[in-house]
């Protein structure tokens, strides 16, 4: 009561503007909590489905796929839709795929720690068969290794094919987010907040959410993935070990109802929003509607040539490209990386990641948009920035080569049976003298450490005749292989698990310090180059420009990264493991050397180009929108003149970018 007509406009305006932001900010938490999390679980997946890299990679690259599927012609609609009640079905349908991808688990049933099954006349199976003590005359392992009938009737291993499928729609829900959600924000606010919402309340607060996202992972990653329907304590593998599954599952179900929340306020917000400072002009259809952004079918060409006809705009596409390269490939393989390099378990590395990397990743956005408001940087001193922060961070990135990390020794694999390294990895030679009378299974891995520091395939290739104690706890006696010096050949023992790289553990406090310093320099200079985009095209097309940046960087990005990551790191596997059936599965031991210069080169590589396209991006908006000094003398001259009346021509007509430049306009082309 007591208020004008105008005002309780105005007020319902100022609250569906702020509903808008925070549901676009919980909308973009949410997409952000799911995909971290599916990047946290990719060595699970791996695992629980006995895939190589390279099919992880499929996987994570089906969602660029539903991404490409639906992104153009959102983007290219965007202005001709409800974009609040596209965001809301977008939503719908990344939970609907996250809990298709759920499914699996369902299907599988309890999953197998050993693949392989012994003979009968040995043991009833392989928990019990390591329980028992076998002759003294006899090396510990003298079973055939045999698999069970019908396992051409099982279909777990094509399962991976529903958690495709699931990602893909993921894929396809998260498309309209970004574009409609940012292009309706640029629409309705002042051209100086703009870049303050973006980067301070939407980006910075979505990041909130891959950083939990991987703090859920970390948390499902310690958990065994049957947790529930197993005795845990029967277990005679740690998260440290390589065949060690996490409960992947867990997590997407609480992904998908976050997705599910994230899509309920959208649905009661309206077609578009007036322009702020104008509220009470709501009768006016500019002020409505915003700029008058609809396009049709019959145009698409002509807009698409004049978008790509603009250098700066595509100079920064192939940018976005080459970052989108480099940035999914290395998130995708970092926390593979970590464990393999540096000694390090799956849900370790996730959680370090979550509590270190992405806070530091989200202060450096949130002071990114603060430069841009405090200091009011025109697209020069955008451009300036973002290339000075991405040219140091790659300079620093060369350092990551300093990270040196010693080979696991594997007997037969990475050492000789002496503990002398091996120049090259022959696959022959796993036996020797001290166990060529066991009979030991090549395929196998239950990998044991010896008191010489040097790891075994399987306490049969260490040479052991005897055990004692049970489950995580059982060590092993009289291993002929395990020589050390001071004991008599056959007195030496093993127990369960690889050998831990104590050089490795040293050096990670060091790699994890540089990673968290180069995400912060990057994030800082994020929100600016990204507001290059809107400033250097047309207000009509800036819609369409966000979504022809995500397309690509997309397809041509996001897409063929993780494949061609995880294809180059399969090459650098030194034991791949077994699957149940016969075949082969996830990889147990990795030359993380090779590794090292595979993962970090392609990032490094990828990175030099990103240098290069910054310093021509730079170039390029330096020429374009800082007028020539021969220019501004003239403008002097012209003002001069125009004062005392002697020319009819104003300086605006004569120079059709002065007026813009002097009033900070960046989108004048």
């Amino acid at each position: 009561q007591g208020l004008s007509e105008e005002d309780i406009n105005v007020l319902r305006v100022y609250c569906s503007s702020s509903i808008f932001l925070g549901a676009l900010a919980f909308s973009f938490f949410a997409k952000g909590f799911s995909g971290s999390y599916m990047k946290s679980m990719s060595t699970q997946i791996e695992r629980r489905f006995e895939i190589s890299s390279s099919v992880v990679g499929i996987i994570d690259g089906s969602f660029e796929i539903g991404n490409l599927m639906v992104m153009i012609l959102v983007s290219y609609l965007g202005s001709k839709v409800h974009r609040p009640k596209v965001i809301a079905a977008g939503c719908l349908i990344m939970s609907f795929g996250t809990f298709l991808s759920v499914m699996p688990h369902f299907l599988m049933g309890r999953n197998q720690i050993y693949h392989g099954y012994f003979s009968p006349h040995c043991s009833k199976g392989i928990i019990s068969f390591l329980l028992q003590i076998s002759s003294s005359e006899s090396c510990f392992q003298k079973c055939k290794y045999v698999f069970p009938t019908g396992c051409e009737k099982v279909a777990s291993s094509y399962l991976w094919i529903f958690v495709l499928m699931g990602n893909l729609l993921c894929g396809i829900g998260e498309a309209p987010i970004m574009p409609l959600g940012m292009s309706y924000v640029d629409d309705f606010s002042k051209e100086e907040n703009s870049a303050f919402y973006i980067g301070n309340k939407l980006i910075s607060c979505g990041m909130v959410g891959p950083t939990l996202g991987f703090l859920l992972g970390s948390f499902c990653a310690n958990l065994w993935v049957d947790v529930g329907m197993v005795d845990l304590e029967s277990l005679t593998i740690n998260p440290k070990d390589t065949r060690w599954v996490g409960a992947w599952w867990l997590g997407l179900v609480i992904c998908g109802a976050v997705s599910f929340l994230a899509s309920l306020p959208f649905w009661f917000l309206p077609y578009s929003l007036p322009k702020e400072g104008d509220e009470k002009n709501l009768n006016n259809p500019q002020s409505r509607f915003g700029l008058n952004t609809q396009l049709s079918f019959p145009d698409f060409l002509p807009t698409l040539k004049k978008l790509l006809g603009n250098p700066v705009f595509l100079v920064y596409l192939l940018l976005t490209i080459l970052q989108y390269n480099s940035m999914v490939g290395l998130i995708t393989f970092e926390t593979k990386f970590m464990e393999q390099q540096f000694n390090v378990s799956v849900s370790r590395a996730i959680f370090l990641i979550g509590v270190i990397l992405l806070p530091i990743t989200i202060l450096g956005m949130f002071l990114g948009g603060f430069i841009i408001k405090k200091f009011k940087l025109h697209i020069t001193g955008m451009a300036k920035f973002g290339c000075a922060t991405f040219i140091a961070a790659y300079l620093l990135n060369l350092l990551y080569f300093t990270c040196d990390c010693e080979v696991l020794q594997v007997a037969g694999l990475t050492v000789s049976y002496s503990g002398v390294k091996q120049s090259s990895f022959p696959k022959n030679n796993l036996i020797a003298s001290c166990n060529s009378d066991c009979s030991c299974v090549l395929n196998q891995w239950d990998p044991v450490c010896g008191d010489n520091g040097i790891t075994y395939m399987t306490a049969c290739f260490a040479g052991c005749k005897s055990s004692i104690g049970t489950g995580k706890n059982m060590v092993f006696h009289n291993c002929s292989c395990v020589q050390v010096e001071g004991l008599e050949s056959g007195n030496s023992s093993a127990v369960l698990g690889q050998c831990q790289r104590e050089s490795c553990t040293k050096t990670f406090p060091y790699f994890l310090a540089l990673l968290s310093t180069c995400a912060l320099i990057l994030a800082l200079g994020g929100t600016p180059t990204y507001m290059i985009m809107f400033r250097s095209v047309s207000p009509d097309l800036k819609s369409f420009a966000v979504g022809i940046d995500a397309l690509c960087g997309r397809i041509l990005g996001g897409l063929p990264a993780p494949i061609y990551f995880g294809a180059l790191i399969d090459q650098t596997c030194l034991k791949w493991g077994t699957k149940r059936c016969g075949g082969s599965g996830s990889c147990r031991v990795y030359d993380t050397k090779a590794f090292r210069n595979v993962y970090l080169g392609l990032i490094a590589g990828l990175r030099a180009g990103c240098c290069f396209l910054y310093i021509t991006l730079f170039i390029l908006i330096i020429k374009r929108f800082r007028p020539a000094s021969n220019e501004l003398i003239d403008l002097k001259s012209t003002e001069v003149s125009s004062r005392k009346g002697s020319t009819s021509v104003s300086k605006n007509e004569t120079f059709p970018c002065a007026k813009a430049l002097a009033a900070n306009e960046e989108t004048c082309l």
